[in-house]
């Protein structure tokens, strides 16, 4: 079974910047795709950020150009650095991979979450 630990949320004021890290239980190389998702209070859980195996990188148009994915396989740990937070970016994060044994075959695995509140 694979598990997923986020850290690294925080309360921070608008304007300061968070680094979230998403401990796997198993080589990140493994995963054929990882990302961040995030869920404010009374809404959906919404895409942030992907990479993939081949370290393609994907972002939400919120996340473009504020946010940063990346990973370190050697440590088994993906990244999400935030910059330049906004009050709208208050949510809980989660972490995300899937793994795909063989064709057709898709195994989702998520993190527990972790707070990020951003005060005006």
């Amino acid at each position: 079974q694979v598990q997923l630990v986020e850290s690294g949320g925080d309360l921070v004021q608008a304007g300061g910047s968070l680094r979230l890290s998403c401990a796997a239980s198993r080589s990140t190389s493994s995963f054929n795709a990882m990302g961040w998702y995030r869920q404010a209070p009374g809404k959906q859980r919404e895409l942030v950020a992907t990479i993939s195996r081949g370290n393609t990188r994907d972002y939400a148009d919120s996340a473009k150009g504020r946010f940063t994915i990346f990973r370190d396989n050697a440590k088994n740990t993906m990244y999400l650095q935030m910059n330049s937070l906004k009050p709208e970016d208050t949510a809980v994060y989660y972490c995300y991979a899937n793994i795909i044994p063989r064709a057709g075959t898709i195994y989702d695995y998520w993190g527990q979450g972790t707070q990020v509140t951003v005060s005006s």
